[in-house]
């Protein structure tokens, strides 16, 4: 059973995502935050494998700013944005805390639901039209080259790897390791990592 958290401050929307959650037979939401403050508190009880969280939150703590406390805290911990904005800005700030994901609040329940079971499998998740934005930030005329840390990052992930098995081998962070992802993504035009490698693997970039 995948434990869920929920961090959105409006109640009609975290009763919405709780339905749809809960409907999974392996999915189950283990508390509910209304603000930044209060998820970071509600975090170190409840302890959730993944945690859905929005980006604007009341004044005070944000978003961006409750991923990076709650990481503090646990390093480890799988936290997926769930958000309307989709900013070049907002989508790095997010990545960069150390999210494991960003899905936008028009995502499919089956998109929604598979998005939650692959953070809880260490897997970096990205919808759609958000990897196409970063494509667009990432590309110049010609193809703009992986740079020789993000072309180490997707070798370990070519050889199964996780994240964090990552940011072992090369002594960076996990959020390091997501920001390679992410631009590399970018710069081939893809949203995922089986894609990233068996796109990079095409391209000759891995042998």
């Amino acid at each position: 059973m995948i434990r869920v958290m929920l961090v959105d401050d409006h109640p009609v929307v975290r009763e919405g995502l709780r339905g749809v959650l809960e409907a999974e037979p392996d999915l189950t939401v283990v508390g509910e935050a209304g603000s930044g403050e209060e998820a970071v508190a509600l975090h170190r009880v409840r302890q959730p494998d993944v945690v859905l969280m929005d980006l604007r939150l009341p004044a005070g703590l944000d978003g961006v700013g409750a991923i990076r406390r709650i990481r503090a805290e646990t390093p480890g911990q799988r936290i997926v944005v769930l958000t309307t904005y989709d900013t070049d800005a907002d989508i790095l700030r997010a990545v960069e805390a150390g999210a494991a994901g960003y899905l936008l609040k028009d995502a499919s329940r089956a998109d929604l639901t598979e998005a939650v079971r692959a953070a809880a499998r260490g897997e970096t998740v990205l919808a759609p039209t958000v990897a196409g934005r970063l494509v667009s930030r990432v590309r110049e005329p010609g193809r703009q080259p992986l740079s020789g840390r993000e072309l180490e990052v997707l070798r370990l992930v070519a050889a199964g790897s996780t994240n964090a098995d990552i940011g072992r081998a090369l002594h960076i962070s996990e959020a390091t390791v997501k920001t390679h992802l992410v631009r590399a993504f970018g710069k081939l035009g893809v949203s995922d990592r089986t894609a990233a490698v068996t796109t990079a693997m095409k391209r000759g970039l891995l042998s």
